[in-house]
């Protein structure tokens, strides 16, 4: 039974794994591309559309705290209410 799940899963997963695309997005034949956003110069292009904006990848931080710093206070870290 165990041998038989793991079979159709393995199927499965390497049937799923041959949907992708493997060429550029295009719009459909006859279709066009979305209108350009209200101010914008120009319509974006697909690769536009796909990349994400920088203030959906922020960057990290690096202002980690030494061991040899004293922490400064943090006002959310609280006790547990009792109940």
């Amino acid at each position: 039974m165990r041998t038989a799940l793991v079979a159709v899963t393995t199927s499965a997963l390497l049937l799923l794994s041959g949907c992708g695309a493997r060429e550029s997005l295009e719009p459909s034949a006859g279709q066009p591309l979305p209108v350009a956003p209200y101010g914008a110069e120009a319509t974006p292009t697909p690769d536009d559309l796909l990349a994400a904006p920088v203030q959906t990848r922020p960057a990290r931080s690096d202002d980690l705290i030494e061991s040899s710093e004293k922490r400064r206070n943090d006002d959310f870290d609280l006790p547990p209410p009792n109940r």
